[in-house]
């Protein structure tokens, strides 16, 4: 039996993963929609593949007869995730993702009891998106336990964004930002709030931002109040004003599809080697119950690059059978700590 199944892996960040697995040992099964993409990249690296869609529940089952867990890494998730986890819950094989969608993670949570009953894991939000800051947000929760609201801040330095993030950015662009407030998710206007955050090398220009611990560190820590900072490019920047001008225009089907169109044809597939290599990101955490406040700051390897390690490491851990059945996030499945046994990674208090 091969370990797992890489869906997607093709891809900017699959290719990036399977790299990585094969370098630790491991055989995954390659697997996406276009065969000659696997063909070439199962010669590359000595592997076998299996070309499908999603949609084609014969093939995905009989793929997944032959493995014990998948990593799906083919987004937009939105569009193809529930197809593979129903799937791995008939079969009894556990799910993984590098998800930072917070309608999958969400609805991956709604799909708990029918996993432990299944006996397996369904885990979204193995890469960057979200273990470093699922990891922070736990730490700092742990540290004050009466939090009663929280706030991350997120920044990349000398990275880049693959063209898979910026299609999954604009198959989900209609949905504005989410924060959550009271234990609910709720959308606000893109730019809902804007304010400036030092990282350690003076202000940055921070904006709120659906990212996937608005659902992730609720589960994860129980606080009900989660807004989400980044700082973001200037061109993305200028793309959210735009949408807040002209969403009704850019949030139909047919301009999506344009942009994703464009966005393939113009868009580098991701950062350099070089990047992956110098890049790195800066998360900091801060939980407050109105009297008291836990604050921590994280840096961590260049995001693509870390999502490489941590979803493997994770792909590790559950083939050696070191898993909790249900719906999980990173932090609830491996601990607030886990984030740090890679090398790069440092966390300090402030």
């Amino acid at each position: 039996m091969k370990n797992f199944l890489v869906y997607g892996s093709y891809g900017y960040t699959g290719n990036l993963i399977v790299e990585q697995a094969v370098r630790e040992g491991l055989k995954p099964l390659l697997a996406g929609r276009d065969e000659k993409r696997l063909r070439a990249q199962a010669e590359k690296f000595g592997l076998e593949y299996r070309a499908f869609s999603v949609e084609d529940s014969a093939a995905l089952n009989s793929a997944l007869r032959e493995v014990e867990a998948v990593l799906h890494c083919a987004g937009p998730f939105v569009l193809t995730f529930r197809q593979m986890a129903e799937a791995c819950i008939r079969a009894g094989r556990h799910y993984v993702d590098i998800s930072g969608e917070i309608e999958e993670f969400e609805a991956l949570a709604a799909m708990d009891e029918e996993a432990k009953r299944a006996g397996v894991t369904l885990l979204p939000g193995a890469g960057f998106d979200v273990v470093p800051s699922d990891c922070l947000s736990a730490y700092v929760a742990g540290k004050l336990p009466s939090a009663t609201h929280l706030e991350l801040y997120i920044k990349s330095v000398g990275s880049g964004i693959s063209r898979g993030t910026a299609r999954s950015g604009i198959e989900n662009s209609h949905r504005e930002g989410r924060i959550r407030r009271d234990g609910k998710i709720i959308r606000t206007p893109h730019l809902w709030n804007v304010k400036d955050v030092d990282f350690g090398r003076g202000p940055t220009r921070v904006v709120t931002m659906g990212w996937g611990d608005v659902s992730a560190a609720y589960h994860s820590t129980g606080i009900p109040n989660v807004t989400v900072y980044m700082g973001l490019p200037s061109a993305l920047l200028g793309f959210m004003r735009l949408t807040r001008a002209m969403g009704p225009l850019l949030y139909s089907r047919a301009a999506r599809d344009f942009i994703k169109w464009l966005i393939g044809k113009f868009f580098a597939p991701g950062p350099t080697p070089e990047q992956n290599k110098n890049g790195f990101s800066l998360l900091i955490a801060e939980a407050t119950d109105g009297k008291q406040t836990a604050r921590a700051k994280l840096r961590t390897p260049e995001a693509y690059y870390l999502t490489a390690l941590t979803s493997v490491e994770i792909v590790k851990r559950i083939l050696a059978g070191d898993l909790k059945t249900g719906f999980q996030t990173p932090s609830r499945a491996y601990g607030a700590d886990f984030i740090l046994q890679f090398a790069g990674v440092t966390r300090e208090d402030a």
